[in-house]
């Protein structure tokens, strides 16, 4: 469950800034640079991101993306769906535990 959370997260950070390098990723996401690098190669295993490479043309110096595949992004639309409905049952059961306080 923790990796469906990790990759979860992964995902959702390159769809929003693809352009960051894995330092940045790590960073961001809290990771260290080996975990998220683990995640990286899980996710490119499963076929869910792929490296590019790309060309910036006012430098002229390549570099690499990660990007999301469309497979990547239907398993984070259902990676999403399940973490909301884990965030709902939580909630129902705080909820039903302060009724029972009252």
């Amino acid at each position: 469950m923790k990796n469906n959370q990790d990759h979860f997260e992964v995902l959702r950070r390159i769809q929003k800034k693809p352009e960051s390098s894995q330092r940045e990723l790590a960073e961001e996401l809290g990771f260290s640079l080996g975990k998220l690098n683990y995640c990286l190669k899980a996710l490119q295993k499963k076929g869910l991101v792929k490296l590019q490479n790309f060309q910036k043309k006012s430098n002229k110096i390549n570099y690499l993306q990660y990007v999301i595949t469309p497979k990547g992004i239907s398993e984070r639309t259902k990676l999403t769906i399940d973490f909301m409905k884990r965030k709902m049952k939580e909630y129902d059961e705080l909820k039903k535990e302060l009724k029972n306080n009252d």
